[in-house]
């Protein structure tokens, strides 16, 4: 059986140079570094899940979607001998394969079981709450609006546990057209790696339609999304440019380059690798702010900071909001004793 692996974006990496040259601005040139970036728990446990599962069953294990949205993860793991594939049924009956950290729907783990594939489950914790959440208030016979974008795993795989009490609300527009069926038994919830003030936004503008909305039990959007957009806030007040180190279909990633611009940042880019900088960008600029996306590893932000300091950015300040030192327990199947996830978050 033929087995299709997930399409990539394209790098966006220009022909390759040795470093940014040092153009010359007035006044002396810095780094505001935001911590938290990067690695979060989540992203974590699902990239060690894969490593583990294929130095316990060897190589090929197969993923289904991209474990988390970061090519260079995705690659790097590849070549460990991971097999990346769109559905379960491009996997080899009785084969291992790995949920990504995004979740699924309750279809895609019986089509696994169909296939006699063998599981492992690398869901994200705060991503399963909102899996429970979704199938609590359907069992309670309520209307869901989730806020989220239309297409992204994490929200097909929610929506998939209620089909037939999901409305996905994609942004504070849609929240004045959306139609319900009965105000009086609904409630809000949302994909966790949003915009902290558009969702909200969008939650204000569904509650001035709708008064009698609830609210979820608690924040749906995670910890390291909510972290990283407060840092890139206060970095980019003080910065001529931001970088954020990121995929471009990594919603987060996108989201601290929105978030960047929204507070104050002159120019804010995303880029995946270090030479994706442009010489053009730091044209006057004083103070780059850096960033990086949750399903991004640290070396990637390292390799940045090594090509602007050839530009003449060597003095680094660190704004630091907040403290991460969450770690999620590995899947059972993965459990030797007490194990959980690196602490990897800056």
């Amino acid at each position: 059986m033929s087995q299709t692996a997930v399409a990539l974006p394209v790098p966006r990496v220009p022909a390759r140079r040795e470093s940014l040259r040092d153009i010359p601005v007035d006044g002396p040139k810095k780094i505001l570094l935001a911590a938290p970036r990067g690695y979060c728990a989540g992203v974590d446990r699902a990239v060690i899940t894969v490593e583990k599962s294929l130095e316990r069953y060897g190589a090929p294990v197969y993923v289904r979607k991209q474990i988390v949205h970061n090519i260079h993860v995705v690659r790097e793991l590849e070549a460990k001998g991971a097999v990346f594939v769109e559905e379960v049924d491009e996997v080899p009956e009785g084969a291992h394969v790995v949920f990504s950290a995004h979740g699924v729907s309750p279809a895609v783990v019986d089509s696994a079981s169909d296939r006699g594939l063998q599981a492992i489950d690398a869901t994200c914790p705060l991503v399963t709450k909102v899996h429970r959440e979704a199938k609590r208030f359907a069992r309670d016979d309520f209307e869901i609006l989730l806020v989220g974008h239309e297409g992204h795993e994490e929200v097909e795989g929610t929506a998939g546990e209620a089909p037939e009490h999901v409305t996905i609300v994609n942004n504070p527009d849609e929240a004045d057209t959306v139609v319900v069926q009965d105000p009086s038994k609904l409630v809000w919830l949302s994909q966790t790696t949003l915009s902290v003030d558009e969702t909200m936004e969008t939650v204000n503008r569904l509650r001035a339609r709708f008064p009698e909305l609830q609210d979820p039990p608690s924040d749906d959007i995670c910890y390291a999304t909510q972290n990283r957009q407060v840092a890139i806030k206060k970095v980019a007040a003080d910065a001529d440019l931001v970088i954020v180190v990121g995929s471009e279909n990594s919603s987060n990633s996108v989201r601290l380059v929105e978030v960047a611009l929204q507070y104050g940042a002159k120019a804010a880019y995303l880029v995946d690798y270090a030479d994706e900088v442009r010489q053009e960008w730091l044209d006057g600029v004083r103070t780059v702010g850096i960033t990086s996306g949750a399903s991004v590893p640290d070396v990637l932000v390292q390799q940045l900071m090594r090509e602007l300091a050839d530009a003449g950015y060597a003095d680094v300040e660190e704004v630091r909001t907040a403290e991460e030192d969450l770690i999620f327990s590995l899947p059972k199947e993965l459990r030797d004793g007490p194990r959980g996830g690196r602490r990897a978050s800056a």
